[in-house]
């Protein structure tokens, strides 16, 4: 099979962590027989300085013409430290997002036998653990109007959701639960937030065509808690813009390392995948980013927008061996033998 897959390496240390995916994505095309293509496209702060914007529209062909986007991650601190600065990187990923029409970021979070005790969560509370997060990715607070009044003295951000937008999400979160152990739970605020309540009731409504699928509320601040107390008693989880944000980042240090957790964002026509980290400037250059989560971003792909599970599992199988053989990067040696970013794609990809 032949791919053509747009390649946004974005900033920090996206390029280097880019860079390891498309090693080991080469190899494993290799070993099945699959040609791959790659189109490279600037988006985020290097996007800024060539074209003065951080999604130009040259970055966006691109995207639109692939069959996969395989993205890296952006900011950069002359931007983070300027609140005054009118455009920013993360714009283009707001952006991108609503013009590529990826409105469900997948995110699963799970443990590595090897590196259970790394986590800092006691080991009872974590084994077993195996869910996925579904996020709303194109509406609410993030996409409602904003702005200022009085002066500059108040501000405010509107959260704003229609009934069909939760409605394409939920449907996702049902088929996958379908595949799974049949069990979604809706993450909301319906005690408080009006928008909560659309949510609440657009789902429930929605029950009666999965008659399978057991289906449970719960309040945001419940789940919060929860998932540092038995979040193997989740599978499946569908929630809004904001409240997906802050859960799945919380969720991902479940694992031991925000630095291994792969993310899936997708729409009706696209499909981009990413590890769910930043770009860590400081980091940059350096040769110490964890190329992990990308790598296993890259084994979201083959399964999900190429359909070819097997590539996948080759790929997951080599970064266990990986991780119970101790060739990893500094965040996860414990003081330790570390190896370079470059070493452990360059090890992904011969072990394939």
């Amino acid at each position: 099979m032949k791919f053509n897959i747009a390649l946004l390496a974005g900033d920090g240390i996206g390029p280097e962590v880019i860079e390891q995916a498309v090693k080991v994505s080469d190899a494993v095309a290799k070993k099945f027989g699959h040609e791959i293509t790659w189109k490279p496209a600037l988006t985020g702060a290097a996007a800024i300085d060539a074209f003065g914007e951080p999604y130009p529209d040259s970055t966006h062909e691109v995207c639109v013409n692939a069959d996969a986007v395989l993205f890296g991650a952006i900011g950069h601190p002359k931007y983070d430290n300027d609140p005054s600065a009118p455009v920013r990187p993360e714009q283009g990923l707001l952006k991108m997002r609503k013009k590529l029409g990826l409105f469900a970021n997948v995110r699963p979070t799970f443990t590595f036998p090897s590196l259970i005790d790394k986590s800092p969560l006691k080991r009872e509370r974590i084994e077993g653990t195996d869910l996925v997060f579904l996020r709303e990715l194109t509406g609410g607070i993030y996409f409602g109007e904003k702005g200022r009044r009085d002066g500059g003295e108040t501000a405010f951000d509107n959260c704003v959701y229609t009934r069909s937008e939760v409605q394409r999400l939920a449907k996702k979160g049902f088929e996958l639960a379908m595949t799974r152990s049949k069990k979604l739970c809706c993450v909301d605020k319906a005690n408080v937030l009006e928008t909560s309540r659309l949510w609440r009731e657009t789902v429930q409504a929605m029950e009666k065509e999965y008659p399978e699928v057991k289906v449970s509320y719960e309040f945001v601040d419940a789940v919060a808690m929860r998932l540092v107390q038995w979040p193997n008693s989740y599978d499946v989880l569908i929630t809004e813009n904001l409240f997906g944000d802050i859960l799945t980042d919380e969720a991902s240090v479940i694992s031991g390392s925000m630095g291994l957790m792969p993310s899936a964002s997708v729409g009706t026509d696209n499909q981009l995948f990413e590890p769910i980290h930043g770009s860590y400037p400081q980091a940059t250059g350096l040769n110490i980013a964890n190329p992990l989560a990308t790598v296993l971003s890259a084994a979201m792909m083959f399964e999900m927008a190429f359909n070819l599970p097997e590539e996948g599992a080759a790929i997951r199988s080599v970064v266990n061996k990986a991780l119970a053989e101790g060739m990893v990067t500094e965040d996860l040696a414990d003081g330790g033998k570390s190896f370079g970013t470059k070493e452990v794609g360059d090890w992904l990809a011969s072990n394939l």
